[in-house]
């Protein structure tokens, strides 16, 4: 967040930039939702505000009226603490509340949150809770870049919309990264330029010693030239450089290139926010999953860092273009504590299946990055932005 601007400032700078995001979109666009782990942009923008009216209002507020009875059915997301909520994959059925219902409950809510902001002596806990509250709207917001464009690159027309930011950026040449053998403290522990603030979330935190033996890094991430190389060597034909999980998933849905990758006349293309276009060559690679980045690493007889060797060597690295895979599972740190209530649902209990992923993505939002960041999805996962950096041998 930025430091001069007072909480009421923050709150309605990220607010608006959900509703940024949204510009391009047609009433229709609001609504779809080809797979499960894309929810309709309807839905983010609502389930952003359920958060506020929820967690701060309701609890805080003598005499709050809630907006709409059934609106905490709708857009509760995973939180059991709070109650019965619609189906995850039952999000795209939901063709009311409308869209302009969406935005009304947002003006609704961004009013109560104004008066509560501008005259409420706020705790240390409460004002903990919303600086969550900021940065959970945040992480939406590059889900909502990512499922726009999942809906969109799956609309047979391949539309374009336009965003705040530049998708593929070529890359200038990095030195590599290289890791002294010794210790190295991991977590978050401090703000500090490094950190980029005082916020962090419940899974940053432990602090602790590990020993690292000496690595180095590549400065650059894997390039679309690059990775175009594994895919015509027939990389995705080969059995000997996927994991058993990472192959069978190869055959089970017949992977033959990154998400949005197409083979027209002999090119590739792909599609991207601007519509459909050729491979840009010299872009980091994106859209790629746990498995295709192991097998890349692993046809180039090299491998992915994990993540302890990603943080430590963070102020290294020119990153920031594309989620990092790690080789790590996602996992607590020593002395990891769920948070009572609702709020204790956010990270920790996610911990089971999932590869962590670092730095942050073009779709990630100002202010939002830090070097202790611990992202995390599903190995096969590769709707997000996310890229690959190999440790050299």
């Amino acid at each position: 967040m930025i430091a001069e601007q007072t909480l009421t400032e923050q709150y309605y700078r990220v607010r608006l930039h959900s509703e940024a995001i949204c510009r391009g979109l047609e009433t229709e666009d609001y609504v779809v939702q080809p797979v499960a782990d894309v929810s309709p942009p309807k839905w983010h923008l609502g389930h952003t505000t359920w958060f506020w009216e929820t967690f701060v209002l309701k609890p805080n507020v003598p005499g709050y009226r809630i907006f709409h009875d059934d609106f905490s059915y709708v857009f509760n997301s995973y939180y059991e603490t709070v109650g019965k909520r619609v189906l995850r994959t039952d999000r795209g059925n939901l063709s009311r509340p409308t869209v302009a219902g969406v935005y009304a409950y947002r003006a609704y809510v961004d009013e109560q949150m104004s008066r509560f902001l501008d005259t409420a002596e706020l705790s240390p806990d409460l004002h903990a809770l919303i600086l969550l509250g900021l940065n959970h709207e945040q992480q939406h917001q590059e889900l909502l870049i990512t499922d726009i464009k999942y809906i969109l690159g799956h609309n047979p027309l391949l539309p374009a919309i336009e965003m705040p930011f530049q998708e593929h950026q070529s890359q200038l040449p990095s030195p590599d990264a290289v890791l002294a053998e010794g210790i190295y403290t991991i977590g978050y522990h401090s703000p500090d330029s490094q950190t980029g603030g005082s916020f962090y979330f419940d899974n940053e935190v432990g602090s602790h010693k590990v020993y690292l033996n000496k690595t180095t890094l590549n400065g650059n991430l894997v390039t679309n030239e690059a990775y175009l190389a594994f895919v015509e060597s027939g990389g995705y034909q080969n059995f000997r450089h996927w994991l058993s999980d990472g192959w069978a998933w190869v055959k089970a849905n017949d992977i033959q290139a990154p998400l949005y990758w197409h083979r027209i006349d002999g090119a590739w293309w792909q599609y991207t926010l601007d519509g459909l276009r050729p491979v840009d060559l010299n872009a980091p690679v994106c859209h790629v999953s746990h498995y295709e980045a192991d097998a890349y690493a692993r046809w180039t007889g090299q491998r992915l860092p994990t993540e302890l060797e990603w943080e430590a060597a963070a102020p290294q690295l020119n990153w920031g273009a594309r989620w990092e895979w790690t080789n790590s599972a996602y996992l607590p740190y020593p002395g990891f504590v769920t948070a009572e209530g609702a709020v204790g649902e956010y990270n920790g209990k996610f911990m089971s299946g999932q590869m962590v992923l670092r730095g942050a993505s073009v779709a990630t939002p100002e202010g939002h990055s830090r070097a202790t960041y611990r992202n995390f999805f599903q190995p096969d996962k590769r709707w997000q932005y996310t890229g690959i950096r190999v440790v050299k041998n």
